[in-house]
């Protein structure tokens, strides 16, 4: 079984900084894909950014409202990634959830977070 924790989200005003963490714990599992996804209430859940991990590096997807403001990177020893979330707008309140696929035993298996709660107000 492999567990995420979550950590970093609050409120902050419009033009703020923000910087959420997502540890991944567990045994016997490899990760293929890690990263953030949004959800506000009534609204489905929607990318944000994600890193998917290959042996010789990895690729980076963004929501297109995101980019230029928000920055994903990852800590390989710690299973970690982080999102830095600069430039804040309102439109980016929402609950933040930490995504994973990881491979144990040769299958797939999505896992969530928590959600960490961010509200861009002033």
């Amino acid at each position: 079984q492999v567990q995420l924790v979550e950590s970093g989200g609050g409120l902050v005003q419009p033009g703020g900084s923000l910087r959420l963490s997502c540890a991944a714990s567990g045994s016997a599992f490899s990760i293929r894909a890690m990263g953030w996804y949004r959800q506000d209430p009534g609204k489905q859940r929607e990318l944000v950014a994600v890193l998917t991990y290959f042996s010789s590096g990895g690729s980076t997807n963004y929501a297109d409202s995101v980019k230029g403001r928000f920055s994903i990177s990852r800590d390989n020893a710690k299973n970690t990634v982080y999102l830095q979330m600069n430039s804040l707008k309102s439109e980016d309140t929402a609950v933040y959830y930490c995504y994973l696929l990881a491979s144990l035993s040769g299958l797939a298996h999505t896992y969530w977070g928590q959600g960490t709660p961010v509200t861009v107000s002033s």
